[in-house]
């Protein structure tokens, strides 16, 4: 099977020409784990297959490393965008991609070499609804609300990007020991199909400093759909304005929130690292 090895700020995915490499579905969970480990096979933060689709220009078709479903990627559904473009799958710079269900809106910049260099993704509506999200508490929102975790109390507000976050604001997200804390959230039997966590430190009214601990796969150098929903969570809580760069372990990201259009966008890089082909299972 052929394959393209591509990171978005080091959220790196193993990537799939679905046009080309017809892999049984019922396979594909077992192949995940192993093109995702990073001892004996290429190694990633997951796995994503690029498909043809009947309701946008493309569908990403995205796993975590353990092999379950994700339902949404904000990195690397930038890297899409750039694979299908310099692969000559597409000549347009506004792109529809279908994930999940929910199709994204999305423009591409190119460099000198006519290779795309920095994506720019309508990430749509921040989903605010605890039952939507889902999180298992009442009322209309959940901002600002207890946590118990590891062993103390956090506070937290919850939003879904198309998939579920935690975003729990810190005094110091360096110091924090996130492989002892991250599971301990994503697995909290509030949140019926786990959860990501962000870690957010706020620098000030523009920026702010993220780890992230995400579902099925882990502390990963960044998540685009974590820092949309970090972002929602800044100005629900009035920390920030509405556009905050993220810094994040991998780089940084430009996260604005149309709040008349209740829109929220994301600006960011994508790189291809290398290419091979691997001998399947």
């Amino acid at each position: 099977m052929k394959f393209t090895k591509m990171h978005g700020c080091g959220n790196d995915y193993v990537y799939v020409n679905g046009f080309e490499e017809k892999i049984p579905q019922e396979k594909k969970p077992e192949l995940v784990r192993f093109l995702s480990d990073r001892h004996r096979g290429i190694g990633g933060d997951g796995v994503i297959f690029i498909n043809p689709s009947q309701t946008a220009d493309f569908e990403m078709e995205m796993y975590n490393a353990d092999g379950s479903r994700a339902e949404m990627c904000g990195n690397g559904i930038r890297c899409v965008a750039k694979y299908v473009y310099d692969k000559g799958l597409t000549g347009q710079k506004s792109l529809s991609i279908v994930s999940a269900g929910r199709i994204k809106y999305l423009e591409l910049t190119t460099d000198g070499t006519g290779r795309v260099s920095l994506v720019r993704v309508n990430m749509g509506n921040p989903i605010l609804e605890p039952e939507q999200i889902p999180v298992r508490l009442p009322g209309e929102r959940a901002v600002n609300v207890p946590i118990q975790a590891a062993g103390r109390e956090w506070r937290m507000t919850c939003v879904s990007m198309g998939n579920p976050h935690a975003v729990v604001f810190v005094e110091d997200v360096e110091g924090m020991d996130l492989a002892a804390i991250g599971p301990e959230f994503e697995n909290h039997p509030l949140f019926p199909n786990r959860t990501n966590t962000e870690f957010v430190q706020v620098l000030d009214r523009g920026h702010v400093k993220m780890r992230v601990w995400e579902r099925g796969t882990g502390e990963t150098l960044a998540c685009g759909t974590g820092c949309c929903a970090t972002a929602a969570a800044c100005v629900l809580n009035d920390l920030t304005d509405d556009k905050v760069s993220v810094t994040l372990l991998g780089g940084e990201l430009l996260i604005e929130w149309d709040r008349k259009e209740n829109l929220i966008y994301m600006t960011g890089p994508a790189a291809a690292v290398f290419e091979g082909e691997i001998p399947l299972l």
